[in-house]
């Protein structure tokens, strides 16, 4: 399998470099986590959703500040409780005496970047309510359709060990996340630097915005146009079907979640300063694609993520 390319062009120019230097400033401040952080640009560029898994304490909040910071993006973060109701994160429609009519109060979704702490805090119901909101860029109330601000990146966390008091997300929901990813434990130099420098929120404080939405929006528009040979879409295909005949897989990629492969894999291109995509791209994000949309077999002996590495693994790139 070949994948020809276009001839390379140089993306060195100030809406690029600004991405990297975001990039460099929210690693400044979250520490070791160099793949994560990419992760979530290439997601943001890709124009969908993150889900960050993972233990309390390991910088889930601190990588939402930051990235908001460093792009200058307005966020708001919501506290996931199972008292939580659906007008608490869109918002409600009062009774104005005095205009004789009801009047639309925005709730916390109304941002460019929202962090839903502990989402799976939420009842099922509540958690529905940003089902819209994520996959269409609005939301309605009383039969009336708010349209959200530009970008809207929802950035939402939970804790896999702690199960007390949860409601597991469904797969409905799991699938307007395009990207998962983990932060995990710092490194033993990481760490140090983090005991011994500034609290990291003083040092969010401190952070500028290097990007405004007008050049992220203009970036977004360049991951489209990335060029995609078929060869590399030949091998796309063959990781889709992979996850469907893994006899430990249950429910394998849908035609959807190759299309977020897709898009995910032209965003890392661009982060690497290529105006089209490679096998490489499609292996850095497939794990991150793949792993949270696979439904094991009851019996399976690896969880979603080793799976992932096995079709990876089972898939050449010919």
């Amino acid at each position: 399998m070949t994948h020809p390319a276009p001839a390379a062009r140089s993306f060195g120019d100030a809406e690029l470099g600004a991405a990297a230097a975001a990039e460099r400033q929210v690693n400044g401040v979250l520490l070791g986590k160099s793949d994560a952080v990419r992760l979530a640009f290439t997601c943001l560029l890709a124009g969908g959703h993150l889900l960050i898994e993972d233990l309390p304490g390991m910088g889930k909040t601190t990588l939402a500040h930051a990235l908001a910071s460093s792009l200058g993006l307005s966020l708001q973060r919501i506290q996931f409780t199972s008292d939580l109701l659906p007008s608490d994160i869109i918002g409600v429609s009062i009774y104005d005496r005095d205009a004789a009519r009801f009047t639309f109060h925005p709730g916390p979704v109304f941002a460019q970047v929202l962090l839903a702490d502990e989402i799976n805090r939420a009842t099922p119901k509540t958690q529905s309510a940003l089902l819209e909101a994520m996959a269409e860029q609005q939301v309605t109330v009383d039969g009336v359709t708010h349209a959200l601000p530009v970008p809207f990146f929802v950035i939402a966390t939970q804790n896999p060990v702690d199960l007390a008091g949860t409601f597991p997300l469904p797969d409905s929901q799991l699938d307007r996340f395009l990207l998962r990813i983990g932060l995990g434990y710092p490194d033993a130099a990481a760490e140090r630097e983090m005991l011994t420098t500034a609290d990291r929120r003083d040092l969010l404080k401190q952070l500028l915005p290097v990007l405004d939405p007008v050049r992220l929006a203009a970036l977004r528009e360049r991951t489209l146009a990335i060029h995609v040979s078929p060869a590399l879409v030949d091998y796309i295909q063959a990781l889709l079907a992979a996850t469907r005949r893994h006899p430990e897989i249950r429910v394998g990629l849908s035609p959807r979640a190759g299309l977020a492969v897709l898009a995910a894999a032209r965003a890392a291109a661009l982060l690497g300063g290529r105006n089209y995509a490679q096998p490489e791209d499609v292996q850095r994000v497939f794990g991150a694609v793949a792993a949270h949309r696979l439904v094991p077999m009851h019996d399976a002996g690896k969880d979603r993520d080793a799976l992932a590495r096995d079709v990876l693994t089972a898939v050449p790139v010919d």
